[in-house]
């Protein structure tokens, strides 16, 4: 199943560059957003996991619980923070700074031991001038952009935790199980604050539609590709080539917002693009020699 590893992480990635494109569409407040975008997607993997993992997931030890359900965490402040981003600052700034998981991911990885080869430490350095340069060229002095900026770093801190615990439990439980945990943990923390915050649940019919279709495109599709990559790469991989997002955010978000990324940037995405294939290359070194 390897061999359709990448094909399945391309897709991934693509389909999450949508992601934001659907939360600035939705007409709603941005814990909804986050919350319905996970509700949604559980609410339909709920019924297949109770017929077809019911007994894994009734195996399953306080360990891996606890991996899964702490991932599930990491992934609501991961939403939570980042769709909040998207209402102070650019699509193109917000998902770059959301997305500078290899700095948090290889700090985390000499914490925690998890072995990277050194063409990935050469990808997750020039990911990172990348970042830099695309965050950079979009970047604005405004307090509210600024605050933006922030929410979005802090939505990256908290996916690079859902990769790493994903990592990890994803070597162990099959990809229909762990998602519908990981997810069902968020929707349900998201869902919560969403209503404490005064978030409502009432909406018109365009925006549930685009509940659905953030639910769908993006995180049934999306999420759930790279989650089912994480059992065949490491999580540095995953977290280098997840920086193809940002290329096709900001490539949707010129044709539907008007939101034409500079030169700089430009140059930041040619960065990305090369930390992608050098990191691609590392892991098959890695594949080779085991």
């Amino acid at each position: 199943m390897r061999r359709f590893a990448i094909p399945a992480l391309t897709f991934g990635i693509f389909a999450v560059s949508t992601g934001a494109i659907f939360a600035r569409l939705a007409d709603a407040p941005p814990l909804a957003i986050a919350a319905f975008r996970l509700t949604i997607a559980s609410l339909i993997l709920a019924p297949l996991a109770f017929i077809y993992r019911r007994h894994e997931i009734a195996r399953l030890n306080r360990k891996d619980f606890l991996y899964t359900f702490s991932a599930g965490a990491f992934l609501a402040v991961h939403f939570g923070t980042w769709i909040t981003s998207l209402s102070y600052t650019s699509v193109a700034s917000s998902v770059v700074l959301v997305n500078t998981i290899p700095i948090w991911v290889g700090l985390a990885a000499l914490f925690m031991g998890e072995k990277l080869s050194k063409l990935t430490w050469a990808a997750l350095a020039i990911s990172v001038i990348g970042g830099f340069l695309v965050g950079y060229g979009d970047f604005s002095i405004d307090t509210s952009a600024l605050w933006g900026d922030f929410l979005a770093i802090i939505g990256g801190i908290a996916v690079s935790g859902y990769v790493i615990l994903g990592r990890k439990v994803r070597q162990k439980l099959s990809l229909l199980t762990y998602i519908s945990l990981c997810y069902g943990t968020a929707a349900v923390l998201l869902f919560i604050a969403n209503i404490l915050t005064g978030g409502g649940v009432i909406f018109s019919a365009y925006t549930w539609l685009m509940f659905l279709c953030i639910a769908i495109v993006p995180q049934l599709l999306g999420h759930s590709c790279y989650n089912w990559a994480l059992g065949y790469f490491s999580a540095g991989f995953i977290a280098v080539a997840l920086l193809g997002e940002p290329i096709g955010s900001s490539v949707l978000a010129y044709f539907l917002f008007d939101e034409l990324p500079t030169p700089i940037m430009f140059s930041g995405f040619a960065f990305l693009m090369f930390a992608i294939v050098i990191a691609a290359m590392g892991e098959q070194k890695d594949y080779k020699e085991q």
